[in-house]
C-alpha cells in the first residue's frame, strides 16, 4: 500500500549542491524545511560554519547532509540537481533507499548516453540514434522504483535567482500531483511555477537550447549586435522544435516558458556557462584551454556533438547546430562558419510547426 506522507509534513529533498542545486534548496527553503545533499564533508561544514555555499548565502532552513538514505527516508519529494555525466551514478547510489511512493523532480539539463565500449562522444566516428539517448526522467525509473517523476525546465540562471530576482519555471510530468506537489513547494512571491504534461517536450527544451547557448557566445564574442542575435535565437529555436519533434516531443511545448524562454535567457546572458564558452571561442582560445579552465560543467559542449550525431542518423537540416559542431570540433574559423550561414538558401520563416 502506498504511504499517506505528503510534502507538506516532510522536508523537501534537493540532490547536489552545485551552483543550481544550491539555488533551488534555498527557493525551497522559502516554504519549509530542505535537505541538502551532498557527497563532499566539506560542503556539509561550510554550510553549517560559514552559511553559504558556492557564493551564494544559505537560507537558514537547508539542512545540508552527506546521509543519502535519511534524506531518502525523510523525503516525499525529492529534486536531483546533478550534472548529467553524474546522474546516472547517484540514481544508482540512492535506489536502495527510494520507496514507490516517492516523487522526484529533476533539475538536470543534459543527455545520458549509451556508447559502445571504447567510443566517446566527442569520437568523430561516433554514430548516435535516438534509442541510445536517454533523458534524466528515463534513468530515474530505469534504475530507481520510482514512477512519478517529472522534471523542473526555464529561463533559471542560477545567478540571478540567487540574487533575488523574479523568475519563473515550468515542472513537467505525466502525473498531475507531481506537478501540483512541485509547484507548491517551489512556488513563492519571487518565483512562479507552471505545469505541463509534455515531459519529454519539457526536458528537450532544456537540454537542446544548450547548443544554441554556445552559439550565440560565439555572436557576441565576434562584437555582433541584436540583429545579428535575434537572427540566430530565431532560427535556432527552428532547429530545436524540428529535432525535438523528430525525437517525439510536442512542438507546442518549445514555444513556452521551458522552449523559447530558456533559448533566449542563455542567448543573451553572460551568467550562461554555454554562452561564455562561445564568448571565449569567438575571442580566440582553443576549446581545450576553456574546458581546462572551467569550474563548472558547459552542457553545450556535449550537446552540439550529440545533436549533429543525431540529426546525421535522421537526415535533418541543423545549419547552426553543424557549423557550431564545425567550429568545435574541426577547426573551423568562426568567420568562415558565419559565411557559410549567411549564404545558407535552403528553409522558409516558419518551417517547423
Amino acid at each position: 500500500m502506498a504511504s499517506q506522507i505528503t510534502s507538506k509534513k516532510n522536508p523537501i529533498g534537493v540532490l547536489g549542491a552545485g551552483s543550481f542545486g544550491t539555488a533551488i534548496a534555498n527557493l525551497l527553503a522559502e516554504n519549509g524545511e530542505v535537505l541538502l545533499y551532498t557527497r563532499r564533508p566539506e560542503v556539509v561544514d561550510r554550510i553549517l560554519h560559514e552559511k553559504r555555499n558556492v557564493g551564494q548565502v544559505m537560507n537558514q532552513h537547508v539542512i545540508p547532509t552527506t546521509d543519502l538514505e535519511m534524506l531518502c527516508a525523510r523525503c516525499y519529494l525529492i529534486f536531483p540537481s546533478i550534472p548529467s555525466d553524474g546522474f546516472r551514478e547517484v540514481m544508482k547510489n540512492s535506489s536502495p533507499f527510494l520507496r514507490p511512493d516517492h516523487l522526484l523532480i529533476h533539475c538536470t539539463k543534459g543527455f545520458d548516453i549509451r556508447l559502445d565500449e571504447g567510443m566517446t562522444l566527442l569520437d568523430k566516428k561516433t554514430k548516435l540514434k535516438p534509442a541510445d539517448i536517454n533523458t534524466m526522467s528515463s534513468v530515474i525509473i530505469q534504475e530507481t522504483n520510482v514512477k512519478r517523476v517529472g522534471c523542473l525546465s526555464g529561463p533559471n540562471l542560477s545567478k540571478e535567482i540567487a540574487g533575488g530576482q523574479p523568475a519563473a519555471t515550468v515542472i513537467a510530468s505525466h502525473f498531475d500531483e507531481v506537478v501540483r506537489e512541485g509547484t507548491m513547494a517551489i512556488r513563492s512571491k519571487r518565483f512562479q511555477a507552471y505545469g505541463s504534461k509534455d515531459l519529454l517536450g519539457v526536458e528537450l527544451g532544456g537540454v537542446l537550447k544548450n547548443s544554441m547557448a554556445l552559439s550565440a557566445g560565439i555572436v557576441g564574442g565576434m562584437g555582433y549586435g541584436q540583429n545579428s542575435m535575434a537572427f540566430l535565437i530565431s532560427r535556432g529555436l527552428s532547429e530545436i522544435v524540428r529535432l525535438g519533434k523528430a525525437l517525439g516531443a510536442e512542438p507546442e511545448s518549445f514555444l513556452g516558458l521551458a522552449g523559447i524562454g530558456d533559448l533566449i535567457a542563455t542567448c543573451t546572458s553572460p551568467l550562461s556557462r554555454n554562452y561564455t564558452v562561445g564568448y571565449r571561442l569567438a575571442q580566440g582560445e582553443t576549446l581545450d584551454n576553456i574546458i581546462a579552465t572551467s569550474t563548472e560543467v558547459a552542457e553545450g559542449i556535449k550537446t552540439v556533438s550529440i545533436c549533429k550525431k543525431l540529426a546525421d542518423s535522421l537526415d535533418i537540416r541543423l545549419p547552426i547546430i553543424s557549423i557550431t559542431y564545425e567550429i568545435l570540433f574541426n577547426e573551423m574559423s568562426v568567420q568562415e562558419g558565419l559565411k557559410y550561414l549567411m549564404e545558407y538558401r535552403k528553409g522558409s520563416d516558419i518551417d517547423f510547426l
